[in-house]
């Protein structure tokens, strides 16, 4: 069986392919043979449990995946890597591997058919690049899947597993509190790859709730204003919500304060149930897909409305 931690394999493969590595991409593959083993026990997989891989390269954390789960499905992007894969896993018969961009496979309908009767897991090494909207992309599509656990860069780590509230905040981590539950499970140094990379990665989980730890009512609204929240970090959220989503600082004022917030507080100083009470209140005066509708009752001394032109 090859050791697909060496680099003496890893040069050996590739070389035979003809393959050299994308920066596109953000190809990094581990040499560390440490890391996917950890990432493998860790991810919550046993012998019922399918598993949705996001980027194989050259199968090191595709082969720990198929020894513990029933399935492994693989999306890899790189048409290149496919011939090495089939020489790779050619022992891994419980595992699939798909050409593709995983921003526009239909994730419900592999699941569908591809791990019926299991439960699912997501477990990958993302390249930095696509980091956060993958996550994104794996949260808000609500799939039938139970956590997501991923190798992404340290900062973007601390920043999804940070909370609501803190320094290190962002429209992402908003979206993890509101889905998920984060947790740290180790750090893998840049040394671990082939090439290095100049930053160094963690392991994340995330546990997806079975509902949301606050009521909002209007998901699609409440990341909006989320997102337009953190627009602009320098600026209170006073000015970047109104700015970004084009509604009155009036409007946006009245809001915050009918919460208990500050007209002075950022985004990084909200916690979850804050965007949500905010959210619910804008949603109140009128707010709708970027402004505040013409018919709100929120008017100016003239009688005009406080909204805008949508963007």
């Amino acid at each position: 069986m090859q050791n697909l931690s060496d680099i003496s394999v890893i040069k050996s493969v590739l070389n035979r392919h003809g393959f050299t590595f994308s920066k596109a991409l953000g190809q990094n593959f581990l040499i560390n043979p440490s890391v996917c083993p950890r990432m493998a026990e860790n991810c919550g997989i046993d012998e019922n449990t399918g598993v949705i891989e996001i980027g194989a390269g050259i199968g090191v954390l595709t082969k720990e995946l198929s020894a513990r789960a029933k399935k492994v499905v693989s999306v890899e992007l790189d048409t290149r890597l496919i011939p090495v894969l089939s020489e790779t896993l050619s022992g891994c018969l419980n595992t699939e591997v798909i050409n593709a961009d995983i921003m526009k496979v239909d994730l419900h309908e592999l699941i569908a058919e591809k791990f019926p009767g299991m439960r699912v897991v997501v477990c990958a090494n993302l390249p930095y690049y696509i980091t956060t909207p993958v996550i994104t992309l794996l949260l808000e599509s609500k799939l039938p899947i139970e956590s997501i656990t991923v190798m992404i860069q340290k900062e973007v780590a601390d920043r999804l597993c940070s909370g609501c509230g803190s320094r290190d905040a962002g429209a992402v981590t908003a979206c993890v509190d509101y889905f998920a539950r984060a947790k740290k499970l180790f750090d893998v140094s840049k040394g671990s790859f082939l090439p290095a990379p100049k930053v160094d990665s963690c392991v994340i989980r995330l546990d997806l709730r079975k509902e949301p730890p606050v009521v909002v009512e209007d998901e699609k609204k409440f990341f909006r204003i989320v997102k337009a929240a953190f627009a602009q970090r320098r600026k209170t959220v006073l000015n970047s919500v109104s700015s970004s989503l084009k509604i009155s600082k009036e409007t946006v004022s009245a809001a915050l304060e009918s919460v208990g917030l500050a007209k002075t507080v950022r985004a990084e100083q909200m916690s979850l149930e804050n965007f949500a009470a905010l959210c619910n209140r804008l949603e109140a005066a009128g707010f709708a897909d970027g402004t505040i509708n013409q018919t709100a009752p929120n008017r100016t001394k003239g009688g005009a409305s406080n909204g805008i032109n949508k963007q």
